[in-house]
């Protein structure tokens, strides 16, 4: 036998696998409906196994939808050798999180909702759910605002200047680290396309633009190694492109409610006569 012919047999074994994941996955699934989760609506299955990329670790995550709740909650557990996250809500709650993943430029629930399988009582209502978050993925983000634009433009500044001096290969690596998101979300965001956190950062960048991940991944990797000049230079880059470096006026106000009368925790002050 070939190498090609090993090769095709090999991938034929995997894609099979994973057929038969997906399926485990959605039966698995069922039956958590069935017995955690008796009064829900419907519920979506979805992750990575659900969109063909699981591996033998993937876990499920679980979009959980009742008529009403007191309030939401996401659970983890594990059923049938699946790792499982439950997000459990009602279709208010569920409005206010998808809500704040869309302003923070994350949509992790809309993702999740367009991307999984609807299982259930309610299948038509799920499907409608399914084919209103896909509409709202497909119109993306849209233009980054001011506000969040400069805040990122100050955070990647800040770090930056960090940058600027000779440091330990610890502390280039430990400053690379925190600098992976905001810079991230500044080049995905800033582009008109909806960020993430995580390992789907470099999967979206990537679909953005090869050359353009492929930059991001050696930079990193070189910063990894205690070689922040590719980092520094790919920085200045997208900040060029997003108004430029900004700490010279930049101003933050806190809100009005943030105060506490008292002293700090855990101190205990002593009067003395």
């Amino acid at each position: 036998m070939s190498n090609n012919e090993k090769s095709s047999q090999a991938d034929l074994a995997e894609d099979a696998r994973k057929v038969e994941q997906r399926l485990a996955a959605v039966r698995t699934a069922e039956t958590i409906v069935r017995e955690r989760f008796p009064d829900a609506a419907f519920a979506i299955v979805a992750g990575s196994i659900l969109r063909g990329e699981g591996t033998p670790s993937s876990d499920i995550d679980l979009v959980v939808l009742h008529e009403t709740l007191e309030s939401a909650w996401r659970e983890s557990f594990t059923t049938d050798a699946f790792p499982v996250e439950a997000f459990v809500h009602d279709f208010e709650t569920l409005n206010w999180f998808v809500d704040q993943d869309v302003a923070g430029g994350h949509p992790v629930l809309l993702d999740m909702l367009a991307g999984g399988a609807v299982i259930g009582r309610n299948i038509e209502r799920g499907s409608s759910l399914q084919a209103e978050a896909s509409a709202a993925l497909a119109r993306g983000p849209g233009e980054i605002g001011a506000e969040r634009r400069n805040l990122l433009r100050y955070q990647i500044t800040d770090l930056l200047d960090d940058l600027k001096d000779e440091r330990p290969e610890a502390e280039v690596r430990a400053i690379a680290s925190a600098l992976h998101q905001p810079l991230c979300d500044l080049a995905l965001l800033g582009r008109g396309c909806w960020s993430g956190k995580g390992k789907w950062l470099p999967r979206l960048l990537l679909r953005l633009d090869p050359e353009l991940a492929g930059r991001f991944d050696e930079a990193f990797l070189l910063a990894a190694a205690g070689q922040a000049g590719a980092l520094v230079a790919l920085a200045r880059d997208e900040l060029a492109l997003q108004g430029g470096p900004l700490f010279e006026g930049d101003r933050r106000a806190a809100p009005s409610a943030a105060r506490r009368q008292g002293g700090l925790p855990g101190l205990v002050f002593h009067v003395t006569n």
